[in-house]
């Protein structure tokens, strides 16, 4: 069945750096697309950055462009969120997410990144 697992996160000081990352299982990793999503105490979940299959097409959210980079390695099977010049608005959980069809959402286990002195 299909697994994502995600591994990474913690609390870093403002200005400081994370990379999550997110081991999927199950199906054929290099055919399918790719996001990070966070959510906030108390707000919705938002769309942070999202990769192609091959990893030749990234888009990112406004408030973490130029700050964070998506990337993927399909030889093994993950996807990588990088977060540099973290603030503490940054402050979430951190999910990354595959689409498979029209409905079918799988989501990783969730990370806590806390950016706090």
């Amino acid at each position: 069945q299909v697994q994502l697992v995600q591994s990474g996160g913690g609390l870093v000081q403002p200005g400081g750096s994370l990379r999550l990352s997110c081991a999927a299982s199950g199906y054929t990793f290099s055919s399918y697309a790719m996001r990070w999503y966070r959510q906030a105490p108390g707000k919705e979940r938002e769309l942070v950055a999202d990769i192609s299959r091959s990893g030749l097409t990234i888009n990112y959210a406004g408030s973490v462009k130029g700050r964070f980079t998506i990337s993927r390695d399909n030889a093994k099977n993950t996807v990588y969120l990088q977060m540099n010049s973290l603030k503490p608005e940054d402050t979430a959980v951190y999910y990354c997410y595959l689409r498979m069809g029209w409905s079918t959402d799988y989501w990783g286990q969730g990370t806590q990144v806390t950016v706090s002195s």
